[in-house]
């Protein structure tokens, strides 16, 4: 277990939990060092969100250029019709299912919001 690595399995699609805890910790939690590596886990319909609100789809971005590793459920994705645009964004999709099953058995470091 890398005790340095933050995953957070961000599936709450509401805008000010999104807005406020999620994007407000993950993005310090990198910038100010708390972990080295933060990988931000976009699940079911935060996909929507994501692409759909402004504010949201810039703080996005803004994780990205911090260096946030930001991936997402392809399949998700796909069933809300957001594939392109997340892609498009610079998420990295993909089926989660293994990934998130590996991260548990692990041991490793989970923040589900």
């Amino acid at each position: 277990m890398n005790n340095n690595e933050l995953n957070i399995l961000w599936t709450n699609a509401d805008p000010i939990t999104s807005e406020h805890m999620v994007l407000l910790y993950s993005i310090n939690a990198k910038k100010r060092g708390w972990f080295d590596q933060v990988n931000l886990i976009i699940w079911g319909a935060t996909s929507a969100l994501v692409v759909d609100n402004p504010t949201i789809k810039e703080l996005v971005l803004k994780a990205i250029k911090e260096g946030l590793n930001v991936v997402g459920c392809l399949h998700c994705a796909q069933q809300l019709g957001k594939e392109k645009a997340l892609t498009e964004m610079g998420v990295k999709l993909s089926y989660m299912g293994q990934p998130l099953s590996d991260i548990i058995k692990n041991k490793e470091n989970l923040l589900t919001v």
